[in-house]
């Protein structure tokens, strides 16, 4: 599995956003006001993240005191911070989305407070990607230092019987 590429996240955000602020020029008006229920979702799920990945790192690192990480189990980690990544980013391209296209409408009660809802969301959902994103690094396999020896010629073979 490579690593997440920041240009994957960049265009899902960006795809996220034209497609929100085109949506919103339609349906704005029917909409009920945001809910910031969202933001603390997303804040306690990145900071379970981010714990463990500073555990899991240990774990891989074999530092004393720690249990081994089986390796499925670290797939099955990884999977979920690429997931979380990908989410993150699509959640930041809806939040700018709404801020671009509230940011005309600040006079209004509701699309104020909209707009400070998105733009907190934007701030929380910012806070999920850094920590999916170092939870994909904290499950990297450490470098070996006998690795740089692969440079060197094999030794000759030998024969299994004596002269």
């Amino acid at each position: 599995m490579k690593p997440t590429r920041g240009r994957a996240l960049l265009f899902t955000g960006v795809l996220a956003t034209a497609v929100t602020w085109a949506l919103l020029t339609v349906v704005y008006a029917k909409l009920p006001p945001l809910t910031w229920t969202g933001v603390p979702a997303l804040l306690i799920a990145a900071g379970i993240e981010a714990w463990a990945g500073r555990d899991l790192q240990r774990r891989i690192e074999g530092r004393p005191g720690s249990k081994p990480a089986p390796p499925l189990f670290v797939a099955r980690i990884v999977a979920l911070a690429k997931a979380s990544s990908q989410v993150a980013a699509l959640l930041c391209g809806v939040s700018v989305g709404f801020v671009i296209y509230l940011s005309g409408m600040l006079d209004a009660t509701t699309p104020r407070n909209d707009m400070i809802t998105a733009a907190v969301s934007l701030g929380s959902s910012l806070v999920l990607l850094a920590a999916a994103l170092y939870l994909e690094y904290c499950c990297r396999v450490p470098r070996n230092p006998d690795q740089d020896r692969d440079n060197e010629p094999a030794p000759p073979p030998q024969s299994p019987f004596h002269n």
